[in-house]
């Protein structure tokens, strides 16, 4: 994969192999910069590492040691999961990385009866091409809480 790394006026282009993970072992929150772009109010780097680890499943992508990607997944193993993050750092996107992180979650997640997620507008067909299915839910949020709430609960 090759990617183009600008800053300012200077660009280099350079071929990157992304490799994938299921170990948080060793996540700093310095790793989890550029991601959540966005978002009026995202989670600081202490509690994104805390939402990876706590996760039920999680796929890391890298690029050498650097974080590009994540997916998580929340599940009781039994019946059912709930994909709520879908992460890649805006320099990878269009490259494959999400497709594989949701493919490797899914892989993880077989032989559950649902597997659910909820994304914007944008991305339907993005899901859909991975064999979701456009369905009604019902959400609730709290925006004052977007950040999340790190460390107030027990694992």
């Amino acid at each position: 994969m090759v990617v183009a790394c600008c800053q300012g006026y200077q660009c280099e282009t350079r071929r990157v192999t992304v490799t994938y993970s299921t170990s948080t072992d060793g996540l700093t929150a310095d790793a989890l910069t550029g991601f959540f772009v966005g978002w009026p109010a995202p989670p600081a780097p202490t509690t994104r590492v805390e939402i990876l680890q706590r996760s039920g499943q999680v796929v890391l992508a890298r690029d050498g040691g650097a974080l590009v990607g994540f997916v998580t997944a929340i599940t009781d193993g039994v019946l059912s999961a709930y994909i709520p993050l879908l992460e890649v750092v805006p320099a990878y996107q269009g490259r494959g990385i999400g497709t594989e992180l949701v493919r490797r979650v899914l892989a993880a997640l077989d032989g559950l009866y649902m597997v659910d997620t909820a994304c914007d507008q944008n991305l339907v067909g993005f899901y859909q091409r991975l064999g979701f299915e456009r369905s009604n839910a019902m959400i609730r949020r709290d925006y004052a809480a977007q950040g999340g709430r790190a460390g107030s609960l027990t694992p």
